[in-house]
């Protein structure tokens, strides 16, 4: 153990001793390590925001097609959905969006209904009547907006609604609830100009939940002109997006990945004539060739360890304190929720591990087999050259 503990103590000393050059390849590692970090932190807390966020989402929605475009559903068509064998309730939903130029950002309002009521409230209550909303916390900060105040918005024909503020409310995801505005049903009718026969779409509940397929199947046979949605296919959707758009980024940042493989490279090929010659004097005084490779075994771990935590580091602060301002636009996609959301830390201990599979490793091992075929040379050879 003392031999070990010797050599720990060599490697380290070596590595203080060309520390210029040793801090520049911490830095491009650390770098690269933030880099990948960041996109892999990103995409898996999106995905597990999407995922909460669909944990209570209805098993089947059901919404009317036009011209290949979402359009409003008759709500008669709700009985004729009821009819099917297996079905429970079916809900009309009635919600849509709303540009809010004040702000600059898009919001979501949705009438009210029982699965709202699941929302937990940061403070006040639902609005049980018209012209009473509740507000999401990014809505409210942003719009200097709290309880007992008012909230103004414009419908369809131009004219300002006035609409007074009861409740601010969170949930256990934020990005449902940070744009969401939440009215009663003949306002939302109201505000949008639409027919009191008409709703966004309608939630159908399916008793069992592996009869869904079959009921979806059921429905698009009885109405042609509509477009089963199941809970399974949005999740899909969700995660096949946030995968492609964090491959995108992979993309735009190769270069960076370029520049480490090169690092790797220029390590594996060879080790520089100072490193070589003391190489050789270590094994005239006696170093065994495992002596050699135990000492660049402890080099190649102190600077990829190093470098690996600080770029993890450097990840972390940056998605989960800084609000992933490099990257998060290009995930979220063109529609940037507004106001801004604080990202909840979720970190894949799998993904970890395979940053460092993909980058602690091959360095290592490009440290360690150029002095291995320079540690099995004689050392006269060596040390002229």
């Amino acid at each position: 153990m003392e031999k070990h503990k010797k050599i720990l103590e060599y490697a380290l000393s070596s590595l203080l001793r060309r520390k210029y050059k040793n801090l520049a390849v911490i830095a491009v590692f650390s770098l690269v390590v933030a880099i990948l970090a960041s996109i892999l932190f990103l995409t898996h807390s999106f995905k597990v925001e999407a995922l909460n966020v669909l944990i209570g989402a209805p098993e089947l929605i059901v919404q009317k097609v036009s011209g290949g475009r979402h359009d409003l559903i008759p709500t008669d068509y709700i009985k004729r959905i009821q009819g099917i064998y297996g079905i429970g309730r079916v809900i009309p939903r009635y919600w849509g969006y709303y540009y809010d130029a004040i702000t600059d950002g898009n919001y979501t309002l949705m009438g009210v209904d029982e699965d709202v009521q699941k929302l937990k409230l940061l403070d006040g209550r639902m609005p049980t009547k018209n012209s009473e909303c509740a507000i999401g916390k990014g809505i409210s900060d942003v719009r200097f907006t709290g309880i007992g105040e008012k909230m103004y918005l414009i419908d369809s024909k131009g004219k300002t609604l006035t609409f007074h503020v009861v409740g601010v409310f969170t949930s256990e995801s934020a990005i449902l609830t940070n744009d969401l505005i939440l009215l009663n049903k003949e306002d939302i009718l109201s505000l949008f100009g639409m027919s009191s026969d008409r709703a966004t779409d309608v939630v159908v509940q399916v008793y069992n939940e592996f009869e869904v397929p079959f009921v979806a199947g059921k429905i698009r046979e009885m109405l042609p002109d509509t477009r089963p949605i199941m809970k399974g296919e949005i999740i899909r959707t969700y995660e096949t997006v946030f995968s492609w758009r964090s491959g995108m980024i992979f993309t735009v940042f190769f270069g960076a990945l370029i520049a480490f493989c090169i690092l790797a490279w220029d390590k594996a090929t060879g080790l520089s004539a100072e490193e070589r010659q003391e190489i050789g004097i270590l094994k005239a005084i006696g170093w065994e060739t495992s002596d050699i490779l135990e000492l660049k075994f402890w080099e190649g771990i102190v600077i990829s360890l190093t470098s690996f935590l600080t770029g993890l580091i450097l990840a972390y602060v940056h998605i989960f304190f800084l609000g992933a301002s490099l990257f998060a636009s290009a995930l979220k996609g063109w529609s940037v929720i507004f106001p801004s959301f604080e990202l909840i830390p979720y970190v894949n201990l799998y993904q970890v591990f395979t940053v460092l599979f993909l980058t602690v490793i091959p360095y290592v091992a490009s440290t360690i087999i150029p002095s291995w075929k320079v540690a099995i040379t004689d050392p006269d050879v060596v040390m002229r050259g």
